[in-house]
């Protein structure tokens, strides 16, 4: 039994044995310390320890911290003519470069981007000279860090801006709005401003934007420049110019199409009789129709602050002038009617136009009406007016010499008055018995008629004597207003073809116009 004792005891004093030894040599090796933890968490640590948020991170005070940005535009929310406010959504990036915030990739698990907080570290303040509002745009609290420094802070925004916006050539006018960024303290010797991407590519990219509302997207332009106010320090800022063109189709169809459909019938009314009071109660109650159809349309139709627009309502408010196409560049870019009383602020041009067309109708049809309307004292045709309208005006409109045949003149009825008066007294003086008994009777003469049939034959010819007079005044009065109906025609024919030529005129001027404005 000897042999076994040995071994058992060797084996109850060998784990004793080692274990000094194990744990001397792990408290010999050297650990670096928060060997355990996370590399981000380590970098982060290392990063912020000793960052000063407020101060501009360069080593140098010298060297201007140069801020790159770019604007995607993403939407058109809404365009406030009367307020002369344009909102949208944009896509903003800017990255900088910051000296504090280095590390080698090695050093940290190969890490070459992190994410940190934004209110830790040190923005640039740049914004917005155009800014009217705080819009609803979410807040991204990270920015990302490259291991050489570069800071790229990405974040979406609703703009609402202030734009000199400019309806006179509604539904085909252009906009254009500038978005100036500036840092609103620091001039350039402490921050520079410059542009992320070719101009080509910014002025071109349409990649995200929402194309199918009310307005179009051109062009967003960029320009840099300096200025300074008052000889002070100079200040860099980039200017991005959103040039939008409002789609017409909409308007074109709702608002134009009607009122050139009331006009067309306002026209085809100058067809109805001169003589006919029916005309003048049309033309009121198509004035009347027109002016319930802008009513109803003014809601649709923008309203401006400034000028008085080719089509749509002017408010009463002030405001400042607009440059074609622009809101504060200097580089340029590439009608219905109002009624009064309800809407605030004074009509378009068109619309006035438009307006003033129609009563201009309805003058010239009261007129009319007024000259061939029968009228028991109606004066003769004037033979200057009846030389000028129905010879040298009918022959100028080619409707023939309206010549009317001529009334015998007042001599020769005044003459037939006469004999029938003669013939009466004649008749009178052959009537009384005196008369009759002293007229010497021939031969072969009948007996004179008694007494009571003189008398008669007397009666009569008195009561034909009064209803030829009054037949030839009737027939003089029908000849006079004839004569008038004749001038009233030919003075329709006249003033028609004059309005419809003024109605021509202003319609190819308007559609050129339009022509130019939709394909400059």
């Amino acid at each position: 039994m000897l042999p076994w004792v040995p071994r058992a005891l060797l084996g109850l004093l060998l784990p004793t044995l080692l274990a000094p030894r194990g744990e001397a040599k792990h408290r010999g090796d050297p650990q670096p310390p928060n060997a355990s933890r996370p590399a981000l968490l380590r970098l982060s640590d290392h990063l912020l320890a000793n960052y000063k948020k407020g101060v501009r991170p360069v080593r140098d005070w010298r060297t201007p911290t140069t801020v790159s940005i770019d604007v995607i535009l993403y939407a058109i929310l809404s365009v406030d003519e009367k307020n002369q406010v344009l909102t949208t959504y944009i896509w903003y990036r800017q990255y900088w470069t910051d000296e504090f915030l280095q590390w080698n990739p090695e050093d940290f698990d190969n890490i070459t981007k992190l994410s940190i907080p934004t209110d830790s570290i040190w923005v640039p303040d740049i914004l917005i000279n155009e800014f009217v509002d705080v819009g609803k745009s979410p807040n991204i609290p990270y920015v990302y860090v490259r291991h050489h420094g570069e800071v790229q802070n990405y974040k979406p925004l609703q703009v609402m801006t202030a734009c000199s916006l400019d309806i006179y050539n509604f539904p085909f006018d252009v906009q254009n709005c500038s978005l100036t960024f500036t840092s609103w303290l620091h001039n350039i010797q402490d921050i520079n401003i410059s542009l992320w991407r070719l101009p080509e590519k910014v002025k071109f990219d349409r990649s995200v934007f929402m194309n199918q509302g009310e307005w179009e997207l051109l062009g967003v332009l960029t320009q840099f420049q300096e200025f300074s106010i008052e000889s002070s320090d100079s200040y860099a800022e980039m200017k991005f110019y959103v040039v939008i063109r409002r789609r017409p189709l909409f308007y074109a169809v709702s608002l134009l199409l009607p009122s050139i459909f009331l006009m067309v019938v306002d026209i085809v009314g100058f067809y109805l009789p001169p003589d006919s009071g029916e005309r003048v109660s049309f033309k009121i109650t198509l004035l009347l129709g027109y002016s319930v159809f802008l009513i109803i349309v003014s809601d649709t139709l923008p309203a401006t602050a400034i000028g008085t627009p080719l089509i749509g309502k002017a408010s009463s408010l002030g405001g400042a002038p607009w440059g074609r196409g622009t809101g504060a560049s200097p580089s340029p870019t590439s009608p219905v009617c109002l009624p009064p009383g309800p809407v605030p602020g004074s009509t378009g041009v068109y619309f006035v136009v438009c307006m003033a067309l129609l009563v201009i109708s309805l003058a010239e049809t009261i007129l009319i009406v007024r000259l061939v309307h029968k009228q028991d004292l109606q004066q003769p045709v004037p033979a200057w007016l009846r030389h000028l309208v129905l010879e040298r005006v009918a022959l100028l409109l080619c409707l023939g010499e309206q010549s009317t045949p001529r009334r015998p003149p007042a001599t020769s009825q005044a003459a037939k008055t006469d004999d029938c008066s003669d013939m009466g007294n004649h008749c009178s003086h052959l009537g009384g018995p005196r008369d009759l008994e002293k007229t010497p009777r021939g031969r072969g003469s009948p007996p004179p008629p008694p007494r009571e049939a003189s008398l008669a034959v007397r009666g009569l010819l008195q009561e034909l004597t009064s209803i030829r007079h009054f037949l030839e005044k009737r027939e003089g009065s029908r000849e006079v207003a004839r004569d008038w109906l004749r001038v009233g025609s030919v003075l329709d024919r006249l003033l028609f073809r004059i309005y419809l030529l003024a109605v021509l005129a202003y319609s190819i001027t308007l559609v050129t116009l339009w022509s130019i404005w939709q394909y400059s």
